[in-house]
């Protein structure tokens, strides 16, 4: 089985996806900012599952599940400090992060399920 069929990093194209959508509309002041942080907290989730799952040891996936969680955590707090700050309307931001909430949930179940 490739990464590729994996449901957790099939989640987290989504999430970086609408990462990429959503900082479209920053304004430009922020591209080295916010923007470049969310993108890259974004890409970082999926990129760690899928160089975790190339891994040899099981404790190795665990570990970059776990760093992944980490970059999950940033992207997160990234989200909601974009949104006090009123880079965009308020509920612009709503859908980014109830799956960032969901996107945690399943890692965390996927590390306690393996650990």
């Amino acid at each position: 089985m490739s990464h590729r069929e994996q449901f957790i990093w099939q989640r987290g194209i989504q999430l970086a996806k609408k990462c990429y959508e959503l900082t479209k509309h920053f304004p430009n002041s922020e591209i080295y900012g916010l923007t470049s942080q969310i993108r890259r907290s974004a890409v970082s989730v999926p990129s760690n599952i899928a160089e975790g799952y190339g891994r040899v040891s099981k404790a190795e996936y665990v570990r970059f599940l776990q760093i992944s969680l980490g970059s999950l955590r940033e992207l997160d707090t990234q989200l909601i400090i974009a949104k006090e700050v009123k880079l965009l309307a308020p509920e612009m931001f709503d859908s980014a992060l109830k799956e960032v909430d969901e996107m945690q949930r399943i890692l965390v179940s996927t590390l306690q399920k393996l650990e």
